[in-house]
């Protein structure tokens, strides 16, 4: 009861907290959301801790300890202004959204759609992920986000509420898998974020950061079963606005030997996401916990054992 009595007060306290920040403009909601990340860095010492851990595993040949945590403190300011961005979707214009949001590589979406068969859109938790999908439906593209449902539905429905606002779709990870695949048949595009470690859904290892990680299958199997392009897309953050890249699309192999292909595949989609979390490590998320998940018989070593 507790517990329950909490979840109101912070949901409450995070309505005020969101209609404060709404009547700020930009200029001003921007900084803060950094303040506040900065914040959440040395008031969270648990993901704090998670963050630099792996940032460790991922980066500690190549960056000092002391640019591991200038990293660190950069992805919490980076959510801090993700969250502020968010809560100020209503205030987005579709005229507008060029002034915020520059695209490359809109040719190679509209090649995909083309042929008919959709497209799936496959991302990270990078950059302002939730900006992406909007600047895709605010220039006219039809599809769906696949989400996660938050078991408490006063946070569901108010985060649901803010991605709607200008239309963008939302299939949860736990709806049937036709509603997917009718998007693609409807040659409508599918945003997937793939890049964490959930073993409530299907996935395969994949060699990440140089080290083995479970990672969902889902964007292959969807683009197999429906012959929808499979397209990585990036929102990256620079100088106060944001330039959104789509990749070229990823060519899928297919030999006959369906596991291996699966393999291969994500691998291949993998190695592209890598390639952008290295180039701005500060735009990812790294308090998740990337490799907790261990090959069957695999030892995990000392840092691994702590990430997981």
């Amino acid at each position: 009861m507790e517990y329950k009595y909490r979840r109101y007060f912070l949901y409450y306290l995070a309505k005020t907290t969101a209609f404060l920040i709404y009547l700020l403009p930009r200029a001003l909601s921007l900084p803060l959301g950094s303040y506040i990340g900065r914040a959440a860095y040395w008031s969270l010492p648990r993901y704090r801790r998670l963050t630099l851990e792996n940032l460790t595993v991922a980066l500690g040949k190549d960056k000092t300890p002391a640019e591991l945590r200038a990293i660190a403190e950069g992805v919490f300011r980076n959510l801090g202004r993700n969250a502020v961005e968010l809560l100020n979707f209503p205030k987005i214009r579709r005229h507008a959204i060029g002034r915020l949001v520059t695209i490359e590589g809109l040719d190679k979406l509209n090649a995909a759609l083309a042929l008919g068969k959709g497209v799936v859109l496959v991302t990270g938790h990078f950059g302002n992920w939730e900006l992406l999908a909007l600047t895709i439906r605010l220039k006219g593209y039809r599809g769906a986000v696949i989400g996660r449902r938050i078991y408490f539905e006063k946070y569901d429905t108010f985060l649901n509420c803010l991605r709607r606002v200008h239309d963008v779709d939302v299939i949860y990870r736990d709806d049937s898998p036709k509603k997917i695949l009718r998007v693609l048949k409807d040659n409508g595009i599918i945003g997937i974020l793939a890049d964490q470690d959930v073993d409530s859904v299907g996935g395969v290892f994949v060699t990440f950061f140089g080290t083995r990680a479970y990672t969902p299958s889902a964007p292959v199997l969807l683009a197999r079963a429906s012959g929808a392009a499979l397209i990585p897309g990036f929102i990256i953050r620079q100088n106060g606005r944001h330039r959104l890249v789509i990749t070229d699309p990823v060519e899928l192999v297919d030999t006959g030997d369906k596991e291996n292909d699966l393999v291969t595949n994500t691998q291949r989609w993998s190695d592209v996401v890598e390639s952008y979390i290295r180039r701005y490590p500060e735009q990812w998320v790294w308090m998740h916990r990337r490799w907790k998940t261990r090959p069957p018989g695999e030892k995990k070593d000392r840092i691994l054992q702590k990430v997981s």
